[in-house]
């Protein structure tokens, strides 16, 4: 079992800790850091991201740590006024506890398991963050980053219109102790603040989940059990794929068969 810092790391929280400074220094510079700037990161481990942002002239630190141990740790070997550690998980706070300090940078790597929880928390409350860079599976940042083809679906129309993303550095599983057993991707953001609205938006993206069920399949295939009239569609429309149709398209769609 392993250990680091006489602390058993645990696996029900996804703890990955990253080893390389080079990483964490490509996090940080690729967004803007002044004294002004309110910075959080979530899931601390045992501080090493923690500890290279407080090199950096921020404002303050927020930390969210969910495991009691590590939250000890980093508090009583950190020693900075701007660090405030926050021993709770992320996904159950109050977005209010955060707003008085907004806007937000977020310097993350993220615990693999809860990926696309903590990104739809970002999305509904994108009006806190600036911009930021979090670490994912190289899976999830391809699903997230594609606009057509194998891999492209939910995930990839959902985040792609809530915010603005770009790939950075690849990361290999020795950048990590213990190392994950897959390759891991930075990935930047920025949010979209003002969205288009579309008309009855939970409709529309369960929608969304209907068509992209088999993203290779036709439409036709796709929307054939659904309650939607189809009737509607003309037959090029019904036989594109799903994954071959982009978010203008599915609203024009939505638009008409809602």
């Amino acid at each position: 079992m392993a250990h680091t810092e006489g602390i058993r790391i645990k696996k029900k929280f996804g703890q990955h800790f990253l080893r390389d400074e080079r990483v964490v220094e490509h996090m940080i510079e690729a967004v803007e850091i002044t004294n002004a700037t309110s910075v959080f990161e979530i899931g601390c481990g045992d501080g090493f991201l923690t500890r290279a942002i407080l090199r950096h002239p921020v404002a303050r630190l927020w930390v969210f740590e969910i495991d009691p141990e590590w939250a000890t740790y980093v508090q009583s070997t950190v020693k900075d006024s701007r660090l405030h550690m926050v021993q709770d998980n992320f996904l159950t706070i109050d977005p209010a506890m955060i707003a008085p300090f907004q806007p937000w940078t977020v310097l993350a790597n993220l615990p693999y398991q809860i990926t696309f929880p903590i990104l739809r928390w970002f999305q509904e409350n994108r009006h806190l963050i600036k911009e930021g860079v979090v670490m994912v599976q190289e899976e999830v940042a391809q699903k997230i980053m594609k606009t057509s083809g194998r891999g492209y679906g939910f995930p990839s129309l959902f985040f792609q219109r809530y915010f603005s993303w770009r790939m950075l550095d690849k990361i290999p599983p020795a950048a990590f102790f213990p190392p994950p057993k897959v390759n891991s991707r930075l990935l930047y953001f920025k949010p979209h603040y003002d969205v288009e609205p579309i008309l009855d938006e939970e409709g529309f993206w369960r929608f969304i989940k209907v068509c992209l069920h088999q993203p290779r399949r036709t439409m036709r295939n796709n929307l054939a059990q659904s309650h939607y009239d189809i009737n509607k569609l003309s037959q090029e429309l019904l036989n594109s794929r799903a994954q071959q149709l982009s978010m203008d398209d599915f609203i024009k769609l939505w638009m008409l068969l809602r």
